[in-house]
């Protein structure tokens, strides 16, 4: 799509050009509400501890869902809410669902729900809902959260609404009263007040609405209640609302008590930035969905926002050591299937295919180790340093076997680290380089990853003698003696044709060098390097022959059970392929 718009950029560098977008019929967020000026002061702190989260996924997110949740999935999801350690989670909409009204009941009357975790109900201000909402809660010996709402900012009020600033107060007044009257005398609930779409609304409207609520329902440090500021939809970058949320924390009666909350949407997809400046600007609690689950873009996502504080050596306080299994429970309640790249879950995140990339990894996983070793302690309490993975795979119960792997991309690093935890081979460093270019030549016909044991095959393919490998030639015996001169017996065939030599105070390698030549074979050794497979049934000793002839450098493998007999086959390997080229056979 193009437009000949004239150039709306003043830099001579920027040559883009006015769009057909229609962002005209919108407003900036600051005709839209106004945002108080303060003398903000959360620009200079730090995260230092997590806030207390509180999963919404079984009420907001189910509502986000075009099959909600039966109860047995709901179940499985609380069941995995409480082994993970979130101690507060809002459970459903009981007035609004039978089938949230049945799991609460199962709340009540099983001993699902350990003792140590706060039950959140959510109801509308109206009174037949808050009535069905307490209702729904009797006989629960957990701490309740009762937590109503009501849309608080203009466009709300009239479009939706219908009502003034004072008509809404006194609804949202009249329902809080309904809430004293059917649970003020329950001593193990608590109130929470949510002003929707708060930060859309006018700061002075809300404040005074807020303040209203605390006072009805007389919030203390020992029975606070829960203000709970949503960015219903997201429509501001994150520092607004962090602007918001620290004038309400500075600017909120009972500040004492009272627990400031916050529950981000993500309709800009800056939703956890916002949770984490709100955090900073005062927010004590968070309320979202594991994943991001929720109405459009979702909720916040708070296992990102967890992970993001473990990997700043914060302990988030929620267990996401098997995240694949978090993972499955969360995708089979939901039927959403998570994108690859979705932070720290996705398949792909810990994944490595650009070769500077798995270059540098490969390298920070080899100085883990030596540190490690160095400081006597196990790689696992080690700190971690390693280039592009913020944090160890090993924390959320991941190995390493994916965490590079090869396409079209891939370095020689990449290649090497992948080949070496598959089959144990460690290849030089100028063999790392030919093995890279043949891998590169084969992906670029197949335009497809290659796996480890695929490497594995091309390796053998490219180094080691195949079936329909190049010209015939077999150790049939070799027979090394020490005394006092060294002395090794050979025999080779050569084309179906035997070849005896004796050679003495030379080595075997030496030894079938010397009788190749004398055969018409040259083989000129640039070096050897020994190594072995290490894995499967294939371990075996491994050597690596740098050889020279007149088209250039090149390298043969030879592999067996002996040592000696594996350097011997890749001496062999290397006659073949030069015999093969003399022959034209």
């Amino acid at each position: 799509m193009t437009t000949t718009t004239p150039v709306v950029a003043t830099q001579p560098w920027n040559r883009q050009r006015s769009s057909p977008m229609p962002s005209h019929r919108y407003r900036d967020v600051s005709d839209r509400v106004a945002v108080p000026l303060i003398d903000r002061t959360w620009p200079t702190r730090s995260l230092t501890a997590a806030p207390l989260w509180v999963p919404v996924d079984l009420r907001d997110g189910n509502q986000a869902l075009a099959e909600p949740m039966d109860p047995a999935r709901k179940r499985r999801f609380f069941e995995l809410m409480v082994r993970m350690g979130y101690k507060e989670i809002e459970v459903g909409y009981p007035s609004a669902s039978e089938t949230d009204r049945a799991f609460v009941r199962l709340l009540a009357e099983t001993d699902l729900a350990p003792d140590d975790v706060t039950i959140v109900v959510f109801t509308p201000a109206r009174r037949d809902l808050i009535e069905r909402t307490v209702e729904s809660i009797r006989g629960i010996t957990n701490d309740v959260v009762i937590h109503m709402y009501t849309a608080t900012a203009p466009t709300w009020r009239d479009v939706v609404l219908g009502k003034d600033r004072e008509e809404l107060r006194e609804m949202i007044l009249a329902g809080g009263r309904d809430v004293l009257e059917f649970a003020g005398h329950l001593s193990n609930v608590r109130f929470e007040f949510s002003p929707e779409v708060f930060n859309l609304t006018e700061p002075d409207f809300v404040l005074e609405v807020c303040d209203a609520m605390t006072e009805l329902w007389d919030a203390t440090p020992e029975r606070p209640v829960v203000i709970n500021l949503p960015a219903t939809v997201e429509i501001a970058t994150p520092n607004v609302y962090a602007d918001q949320i620290e004038w309400m924390h500075r600017n909120l009666a009972r500040r004492d008590g009272v627990i400031l909350s916050v529950h981000p949407h993500n309709d800009r997809g800056t939703g956890v930035a916002c949770a984490e400046l709100a955090v900073l600007a005062g927010a004590q609690r968070v309320e979202g969905c594991i994943f991001g689950n929720g109405e459009r873009t979702g909720n916040v996502d708070i296992a990102t926002l967890a992970l993001n504080l473990h990997a700043q050596g914060i302990d988030p306080m929620i267990d996401f050591s098997d995240i694949d299994d978090v993972r499955r429970t969360v995708e089979h309640a939901t039927r959403i299937e998570l994108h690859p790249r979705h932070p720290y879950v996705g398949d792909l995140v810990h994944t490595a295919f650009s070769g500077t990339h798995q270059d540098a990894i490969r390298k920070g996983f080899a100085e883990h180790r030596a540190r490690a070793a160095a400081e006597g302690r196990p790689e696992s309490e080690t700190a971690w340093r390693v280039p592009y993975l913020p944090i160890d795979p090993a924390d959320l119960g991941r190995d390493y076997d994916a965490v590079i792997r090869v396409n079209s991309q891939s370095g020689k690093g990449g290649i090497a680290h992948l080949l070496e935890t598959t089959s144990g081979i460690e290849l030089p460093r100028r063999l790392q380089i030919d093995f890279a270019r043949r891998v590169q030549q084969h992906v670029d016909g197949s335009g497809a990853e290659v796996d480890g044991t695929e490497l594995v095959e091309l390796f053998e393919r490219s180094y080691e003698r195949t079936p329909d490998g190049p010209a015939d030639i077999d150790l049939v015996a070799i027979e090394a003696t020490h005394g006092d001169a060294a002395r090794t017996e050979l025999t080779l065939r050569i084309d179906g044709v035997e070849h005896r030599g004796t050679s003495v105070d030379v080595g075997p390698v030496e030894a079938v060098v010397d009788l190749l030549a004398a055969c018409g074979i040259v083989v000129d050794i640039v070096s050897l390097h020994q190594t072995s497979r290490t894995t499967g049934s294939a371990s075996a000793a491994l050597t690596l022959l740098e050889y020279r002839d007149q088209a250039g450098v090149h390298w043969a493998a030879g592999r067996d059970r002996s040592v000696l007999t594996a350097s011997v086959e890749a001496v062999l390997q290397a006659a073949r392929v030069i015999r093969s080229a003399q022959t034209g056979r």
